[in-house]
């Protein structure tokens, strides 16, 4: 009798170990929280959108608990290196100064530059008309880095912490124009803000790659580029891609 209380005793210290190792993996996902739809802040306070569905349908492939951490955007990759989270999804662009500082995934989607402005205004896009204009990019991203190479000497570029915060200067009669990833500028043309306001020309930067940020050489990278294979091949991805767009932005 002892001798099988000794080997119940073991077998359930061996599972409660099993448990335990199974439960200690947790991960944090970065992001912003200001980038609908994207990823965004809903009523209740929970950090919604395409990025955090996205997240966390790769936290399910890999097998482990995550929560979302956010950060402002102008910090967001110096907090992932301070180990405030494990990995960003918040729709970065893949770039030659950020690869610098951290590695990137695969891109999980694809995206474009395209300028808005009000629909009352035939507003082009060539540096003639722009002369003189007050453009407005959210700070830290391609469409502010992209004015800032091509249009220095053209407009006057007015640069903002959150790309919300650019959607209301633009809707107040501050800014003449906003270029901004397309997506995020076509869900809030649907919005009531942004009803009065519409794209402008074609796009001027059409293969701006999105990828996942992860700290430099950490492995966790190769894990998540395994698990977003998964989800496109199994109609993960699509469910959720749908779910924000009528279109495929992979």
């Amino acid at each position: 009798m002892k001798n099988y209380k000794k080997i119940l005793l073991a077998a359930a210290a061996t599972l409660a170990f099993g448990a335990h190792a199974v439960a200690a993996e947790k991960l944090r996902i970065g992001t912003e929280g200001a980038y609908p739809p994207f990823n965004g802040i809903d009523a209740s306070g929970q950090v919604v959108g395409f990025d955090l569905d996205v997240g966390k349908a790769l936290c399910a492939k890999m097998k482990v608990e995550c929560e979302v951490v956010t950060s402002d955007w102008d910090g967001i990759i110096p907090a992932l290196n301070a180990k405030k989270f494990d990995f960003i999804v918040a729709s970065m662009s893949i770039t030659d100064e950020r690869k610098q500082a951290v590695d990137f995934t695969n891109p999980y989607y694809t995206n474009k530059l395209q300028f808005v402005a009000p629909r009352s205004v035939d507003f082009k896009t060539d540096k003639g008309y722009l002369k003189g204009k007050v453009i407005g990019a959210q700070r830290a991203t391609i469409a502010g880095t992209w004015l800032e190479d091509n249009m220095s000497d053209t407009v006057t570029i007015k640069l903002y912490d959150t790309q919300e915060n650019a959607y209301l200067d633009l809707s107040s009669g501050r800014l003449d124009g906003v270029l901004a990833d397309k997506f995020v500028q076509y869900d809030w043309l649907k919005s009531d803000a942004g009803k009065d306001f519409e794209f402008k020309g074609e796009p001027v930067f059409d293969n701006d790659k999105i990828g996942i940020a992860v700290r430099k050489g950490d492995p966790l990278r190769d894990r998540l580029n395994a698990a977003l294979k998964e989800i496109v091949d199994d109609g993960t991805y699509k469910k959720i891609n749908d779910k924000y767009f009528p279109f495929s932005i992979y």
